[in-house]
């Protein structure tokens, strides 16, 4: 088996006398799509930041491609890929302009540039909107906007932190399939983060995530399974002894 593009080991994180996160353990293989589920204020959101290197854990292991961020975070992030939870584009600027902008923050210029632009805005079927401003787009296309240029480095791990936040339930099933297709297309690893049962029901595993602590890790049919449930969303609630989120 190839080595993990993220590995995370005891992983701790507090806030003053708040625990964010408690000892958690996550692994993600080339290839593989991995659901972090669980309900707001689970931790997820910390994990996440710490997985981006935004933040530096209180305690565990984090390594990304077999590295730490400690003097490896520029081979790191030419790797990697984020979508942050809030929204992130200049919206006076146009599609192509965003994109090109974060594209020269990789050392991409000239036909390159144009190249992984044409690509990542096809991919997400948005290449007709390149020269919009981002401002006059929908909610879910400034999402795909955000998407693609998570995507022009080429990572080979993106990390998605509740990335359909506030989109239609129509848009939010779009964005699952754009994002099967980039692991099909690229072979990309991808960690989503929601805390909408649905948006993970494919992925290949799954982490529920309940007051800092993973609370339970396998297949969807495996969450299922382990806890004598019908389907994925009555396995979550049993798990984590809520609600499931289905808006």
């Amino acid at each position: 088996m190839s080595d993990p593009v993220l590995e995370i080991r005891g992983l701790r994180k507090a806030y003053g006398k708040i625990e964010a996160v408690r000892g958690v353990d996550l692994t993600i293989q080339p290839g593989e799509i991995v659901g972090l589920l669980g309900p707001n204020g689970a931790g997820k959101s910390t994990l996440f930041q710490i997985a981006a290197g935004l933040f530096a854990p209180d305690g565990g292991e984090v390594r990304l491609f077999g590295l730490d961020y400690r003097g490896n975070s520029s081979a790191i992030l030419r790797r990697l890929g984020v979508v942050f939870q809030s929204r992130s584009v200049d919206l006076d600027m146009t599609v192509f302009a965003n994109l090109a902008f974060h594209g020269n923050l990789f050392g991409l210029t000239g036909k390159l540039l144009r190249e992984r632009i044409a690509e990542a805005t096809a991919l997400l079927e948005i290449e007709d909107l390149v020269k919009q401003s981002v401002r006059t787009l929908s909610g879910g296309n400034q999402r795909r906007v955000e998407i693609a240029r998570a995507l022009l480095n080429a990572p080979d791990l993106l990390l998605m932190d509740e990335p359909t936040v506030g989109l239609d339930p129509v848009m939010r099933r779009l964005v699952v399939t754009h994002m099967e297709k980039v692991r099909a297309s690229r072979g990309t690893s991808i960690l989503w983060s929601t805390h909408l049962v649905e948006e993970v029901e494919r992925a290949d595993r799954i982490a529920v995530m309940k007051a800092g602590e993973v609370v339970s890790e396998s297949t969807p049919a495996g969450l299922c399974a382990a806890t004598g449930a019908t389907d994925l969303t009555q396995a979550y609630i049993r798990l984590t002894g809520g609600n499931a989120a289905v808006n």
